[in-house]
């Protein structure tokens, strides 16, 4: 067994010439390896184009803003309709000034070619390999499963001492003004046998009202342990399964969750770990990447104690084994009445232990209802529609007297 590298983060701080980075990704493009982009060329039309659209009619636009604020300022104006029109051209303008901004800092950078060819490099150093796109990856995690235009990026993969990948992921709701798109950073370990649907919901990173996982689940699921766990993460786990569960999070995996992924939320489904967090893992930081890595390695001797569990379900009902069809008092190597050769030994009445893998109860948790939200937003509906047949006005006014 070869021995593991040590942790390099080098490629991702020491200096890169820019030629060279952009000969590497039009390479990568040339050979399929990564999408086509608009390259240095669209950047730099994209930019005139916002400076002589400023230069046209920026003025104009400064002059409307002047305008309608100088309107509301008047005395005797008591309307605020002016103000919205005055909000939406400086608003327009300040979008192409950060536009404009944001292609001269992609093209002082390289247009991004600088960032693909720091991780591409720091893989390899670290005996991974990066890939840039991953389109609709097949993974069972929750994150996966969600929306439309569902893309994982800068994706880097391990296959020593087993396959773990971390990433960059995105998917779409919505559609119109209602179109939202989630990023989430992820990371995902292979196990050797297929688990429980276990997740751990952290604490330390849900939303004000309650989880930012984009799936809920059926609070009677919920599985208290022992010592503060509780207060780090809310487990669920299959009804049924919560001996499985306990066998799973003795104490000291308990203890390295708590010390090292308090802040991540766990999802273990199938024969796979899922880490996840709100924000990029793949990036140039190396305080990310070996936060990342001592993750990881925090839990892969452990790994073993878990596959070494058994849903005891898949032989549930199961016959009898094959010592049923050796006559009692039989000696050994004596030939049988119908010809067969006896065991030397007993032969077990059934399997010592079941196959590798999880009866169809223990799958998948059962999905819950969001109450939180959709209280908040029968609240704000309510509210709207108030407003709108002028109820809301009455009743302020009924209290005002």
């Amino acid at each position: 067994m070869t021995a593991p590298l040590p942790f390099d983060a080098r490629p991702l701080v020491e200096p890169v010439d820019r030629a060279t980075a952009r000969a590497y990704v039009k390479e990568l493009r040339r050979t399929g390896r990564a999408p086509a982009g608009i390259g240095t060329a669209g950047i730099v039309v994209g930019i005139v184009v916002g400076a002589v659209f400023l230069f046209m009619f920026g003025s104009v636009f400064v002059g409307i803003i002047g305008s309608m604020f100088a309107m509301l300022s008047s005395p005797g104006f008591g309307g605020t309709g002016a103000g919205v029109f005055a909000v939406v051209p400086l608003v327009f303008v300040v979008l192409v000034l950060v536009g404009i901004g944001f292609g001269a800092w992609r093209l002082l950078n390289g247009s991004g070619a600088e960032r693909w060819y720091r991780l591409d490099r720091f893989a390899r150093a670290n005996g991974m390999t990066w890939h840039p796109v991953s389109d609709n990856p097949p993974l069972p995690g929750m994150v996966f499963g969600q929306g439309s235009a569902r893309k994982a990026t800068d994706v880097v993969r391990g296959a020593r001492p087993r396959f773990v990948e971390f990433g960059n992921y995105q998917y779409t709701t919505g559609s119109g003004k209602n179109r939202t798109t989630h990023h989430w950073g992820y990371v995902a370990v292979k196990l050797s046998t297929p688990l429980p649907h276990i997740v751990l919901d952290a604490t330390s990173n849900n939303a004000l009202f309650g989880s930012n996982l984009p799936a809920s689940f059926d609070r009677d699921q919920r599985l208290s342990l022992e010592g503060d766990f509780d207060r780090h993460f809310a487990l669920y786990c299959p009804t049924g399964y919560e001996a499985d569960a306990l066998y799973l999070f003795t104490p000291d995996i308990m203890a390295r969750f708590i010390d090292h992924a308090a802040a991540l939320d766990v999802e273990i489904v199938d024969d796979w770990m899922f880490l996840y967090a709100k924000r990029q893992f793949s990036t140039l930081d190396p305080g990310t990447w070996a936060w990342l890595f001592s993750v990881v390695g925090a839990f892969l001797d452990k790994f073993a104690q878990w596959e070494r569990w058994r849903d005891d379900r898949l032989t549930a009902g199961a016959g009898a084994g094959t010592a049923g069809s050796v006559p009692a008092g039989s000696p050994a190597g004596v030939a049988t009445p119908d010809g067969a050769t006896p065991l030397p030994f007993a032969a077990p009445t059934a399997l010592l232990r079941p196959p590798p893998g999880v009866a169809p109860q223990g799958r998948r948790l059962k999905r819950g209802v969001p109450w939180g939200a959709i209280i908040v937003v029968a609240v704000f509906v309510g509210i709207w529609l108030l407003m709108q047949s002028g109820l809301l006005g009455a009743i302020l006014t009924g209290f005002a007297r």
